[in-house]
Protein backbone atom coordinates (compact mmCIF):
# COMPACT_ATOMS: atom_id res chain seq x y z
CA UNK A 1 0.00 0.00 0.00
CA UNK A 2 1.33 3.40 -0.99
CA UNK A 3 1.86 5.88 1.84
CA UNK A 4 0.65 9.44 1.21
CA UNK A 5 1.85 11.61 4.12
CA UNK A 6 -0.91 14.17 3.67
CA UNK A 7 -3.59 11.47 3.83
CA UNK A 8 -2.16 9.12 6.46
CA UNK A 9 -0.74 11.50 9.01
CA UNK A 10 -2.80 9.95 11.80
CA UNK A 11 -4.64 6.73 12.51
CA UNK A 12 -8.13 8.18 12.17
CA UNK A 13 -10.02 8.29 8.89
CA UNK A 14 -9.37 11.60 7.14
CA UNK A 15 -12.20 13.30 5.28
CA UNK A 16 -11.04 14.37 1.85
CA UNK A 17 -11.54 17.96 0.73
CA UNK A 18 -11.22 19.96 -2.49
CA UNK A 19 -7.51 20.38 -1.83
CA UNK A 20 -6.99 16.62 -1.92
CA UNK A 21 -8.52 16.60 -5.41
CA UNK A 22 -6.36 19.58 -6.42
CA UNK A 23 -3.18 17.88 -5.19
CA UNK A 24 -4.08 14.55 -6.80
CA UNK A 25 -4.68 16.23 -10.15
CA UNK A 26 -1.49 18.29 -10.09
CA UNK A 27 0.61 15.39 -8.81
CA UNK A 28 -0.12 13.63 -12.10
CA UNK A 29 1.04 16.65 -14.08
CA UNK A 30 3.94 17.88 -11.97
CA UNK A 31 6.18 15.04 -10.85
CA UNK A 32 8.47 17.51 -9.06
CA UNK A 33 5.67 18.95 -6.89
CA UNK A 34 5.77 18.15 -3.18
CA UNK A 35 2.15 17.12 -2.44
CA UNK A 36 2.38 17.90 1.28
CA UNK A 37 3.77 21.40 0.65
CA UNK A 38 1.09 22.01 -1.98
CA UNK A 39 -1.67 20.84 0.37
CA UNK A 40 -0.41 23.13 3.14
CA UNK A 41 -0.18 26.23 0.95
CA UNK A 42 -3.51 25.70 -0.80
CA UNK A 43 -5.28 25.06 2.50
CA UNK A 44 -3.71 28.17 4.06
CA UNK A 45 -4.84 30.20 1.03
CA UNK A 46 -8.39 28.80 1.23
CA UNK A 47 -8.60 29.54 4.95
CA UNK A 48 -7.27 33.07 4.43
CA UNK A 49 -9.92 33.69 1.76
CA UNK A 50 -12.59 32.22 4.05
CA UNK A 51 -11.51 34.47 6.95
CA UNK A 52 -11.42 37.55 4.69
CA UNK A 53 -14.87 36.84 3.32
CA UNK A 54 -16.28 36.19 6.80
CA UNK A 55 -14.87 39.56 7.93
CA UNK A 56 -16.36 41.34 4.92
CA UNK A 57 -19.73 39.68 5.56
CA UNK A 58 -19.65 40.66 9.24
CA UNK A 59 -18.74 44.25 8.35
CA UNK A 60 -21.53 44.40 5.77
CA UNK A 61 -24.06 43.16 8.32
CA UNK A 62 -22.79 45.74 10.84
CA UNK A 63 -23.00 48.54 8.26
CA UNK A 64 -19.30 49.32 8.62
CA UNK A 65 -16.73 49.64 5.91
CA UNK A 66 -13.33 48.03 6.38
CA UNK A 67 -11.51 51.36 6.74
CA UNK A 68 -14.04 52.52 9.34
CA UNK A 69 -13.53 49.38 11.37
CA UNK A 70 -9.74 49.82 11.16
CA UNK A 71 -10.00 53.29 12.71
CA UNK A 72 -12.26 51.98 15.50
CA UNK A 73 -9.95 49.00 16.06
CA UNK A 74 -6.88 51.24 16.26
CA UNK A 75 -8.51 53.51 18.84
CA UNK A 76 -9.75 50.50 20.82
CA UNK A 77 -6.32 48.86 20.72
CA UNK A 78 -4.90 52.05 22.23
CA UNK A 79 -6.68 51.22 25.48
CA UNK A 80 -8.61 53.53 27.80
CA UNK A 81 -9.47 56.34 27.30
CA UNK A 82 -9.42 55.21 23.62
CA UNK A 83 -7.89 58.41 22.29
CA UNK A 84 -5.03 59.20 19.97
CA UNK A 85 -3.70 62.19 18.13
CA UNK A 86 -4.44 62.31 14.40
CA UNK A 87 -0.72 61.88 13.67
CA UNK A 88 -0.57 58.73 15.86
CA UNK A 89 -3.64 57.32 14.10
CA UNK A 90 -2.27 58.13 10.67
CA UNK A 91 1.04 56.43 11.50
CA UNK A 92 -0.62 53.32 12.92
CA UNK A 93 -2.96 53.06 9.93
CA UNK A 94 -0.24 53.80 7.38
CA UNK A 95 -2.07 56.86 6.06
CA UNK A 96 -1.16 60.43 5.26
CA UNK A 97 -2.63 63.08 7.56
CA UNK A 98 -4.89 64.24 4.71
CA UNK A 99 -6.19 60.71 4.00
CA UNK A 100 -6.88 60.20 7.70
CA UNK A 101 -8.75 63.50 7.95
CA UNK A 102 -11.01 62.44 5.07
CA UNK A 103 -11.76 59.19 6.91
CA UNK A 104 -12.44 60.79 10.27
CA UNK A 105 -15.15 63.17 9.06
CA UNK A 106 -17.76 60.47 8.19
CA UNK A 107 -16.98 58.58 11.41
CA UNK A 108 -17.53 61.75 13.40
CA UNK A 109 -20.77 62.48 11.55
CA UNK A 110 -21.94 58.94 12.38
CA UNK A 111 -21.14 59.55 16.05
CA UNK A 112 -18.53 56.77 16.19
CA UNK A 113 -15.62 59.06 17.04
CA UNK A 114 -15.25 62.55 18.41
CA UNK A 115 -12.52 65.12 18.02
CA UNK A 116 -11.64 67.24 21.02
CA UNK A 117 -8.95 69.73 21.89
CA UNK A 118 -6.51 69.09 24.69
CA UNK A 119 -7.17 71.35 27.64
CA UNK A 120 -3.51 72.37 28.00
CA UNK A 121 -2.90 73.10 24.32
CA UNK A 122 -6.00 74.05 22.34
CA UNK A 123 -4.09 73.56 19.07
CA UNK A 124 -3.64 69.86 19.77
CA UNK A 125 -6.56 67.66 18.68
CA UNK A 126 -7.38 64.23 20.06
CA UNK A 127 -9.56 61.64 18.36
CA UNK A 128 -11.60 59.57 20.78
CA UNK A 129 -13.80 56.54 20.45
CA UNK A 130 -17.36 57.45 21.47
CA UNK A 131 -19.70 55.12 23.32
CA UNK A 132 -21.40 54.40 19.97
CA UNK A 133 -18.03 53.68 18.35
CA UNK A 134 -17.11 51.40 21.24
CA UNK A 135 -20.42 49.54 20.84
CA UNK A 136 -19.97 49.25 17.05
CA UNK A 137 -16.49 47.81 17.55
CA UNK A 138 -17.75 45.36 20.20
CA UNK A 139 -20.63 44.21 17.99
CA UNK A 140 -18.34 43.55 15.06
CA UNK A 141 -15.61 41.91 17.15
CA UNK A 142 -18.21 39.60 18.75
CA UNK A 143 -19.53 38.57 15.32
CA UNK A 144 -15.98 37.87 14.13
CA UNK A 145 -15.28 35.88 17.29
CA UNK A 146 -18.38 33.74 16.78
CA UNK A 147 -17.36 32.95 13.18
CA UNK A 148 -13.82 32.05 14.24
CA UNK A 149 -14.99 29.88 17.16
CA UNK A 150 -17.42 28.06 14.85
CA UNK A 151 -14.67 27.25 12.35
CA UNK A 152 -12.19 26.14 15.01
CA UNK A 153 -14.82 23.90 16.64
CA UNK A 154 -13.74 21.26 14.10
CA UNK A 155 -10.57 20.87 16.21
CA UNK A 156 -10.16 19.77 19.81
CA UNK A 157 -8.62 22.24 22.27
CA UNK A 158 -5.33 20.31 22.05
CA UNK A 159 -5.40 20.39 18.24
CA UNK A 160 -6.06 24.14 18.34
CA UNK A 161 -3.01 24.67 20.59
CA UNK A 162 -0.89 22.47 18.31
CA UNK A 163 -2.06 24.36 15.22
CA UNK A 164 -1.34 27.71 16.90
CA UNK A 165 2.17 26.53 17.81
CA UNK A 166 2.87 25.24 14.29
CA UNK A 167 1.57 28.43 12.70
CA UNK A 168 3.75 30.47 15.08
CA UNK A 169 6.80 28.64 13.70
CA UNK A 170 5.76 29.57 10.16
CA UNK A 171 5.11 33.20 11.10
CA UNK A 172 8.50 33.46 12.81
CA UNK A 173 10.13 32.03 9.67
CA UNK A 174 8.19 34.42 7.44
CA UNK A 175 8.99 37.43 9.63
CA UNK A 176 12.70 36.71 9.68
CA UNK A 177 13.90 37.36 6.18
CA UNK A 178 17.31 36.51 4.73
CA UNK A 179 20.14 36.63 7.24
CA UNK A 180 17.63 36.82 10.08
CA UNK A 181 16.51 40.33 9.16
CA UNK A 182 12.78 40.93 9.40
CA UNK A 183 11.33 42.10 6.09
CA UNK A 184 9.47 45.38 5.90
CA UNK A 185 5.95 44.90 7.23
CA UNK A 186 2.98 45.82 5.15
CA UNK A 187 0.58 48.42 6.49
CA UNK A 188 -2.16 45.80 6.81
CA UNK A 189 -0.01 43.53 8.99
CA UNK A 190 -1.21 45.26 12.17
CA UNK A 191 -4.84 44.21 11.84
Amino acid sequence: MENHPQENHCAEQVTRDSVDRHVAQWSKELAWMDPVKEAIYVRLAKLARHASQARRDALDSDGLRHWQYKVLLTLRRHGPPYTASPSELADRLGLTRGALSARLAPLEEAGLIGRTHESADRRRVLVRLTDAGYAAFEQHAAAEEADEVALLAALTAEEQRTLADLLRKLVVAAESGPDGLAPRRSRSAES
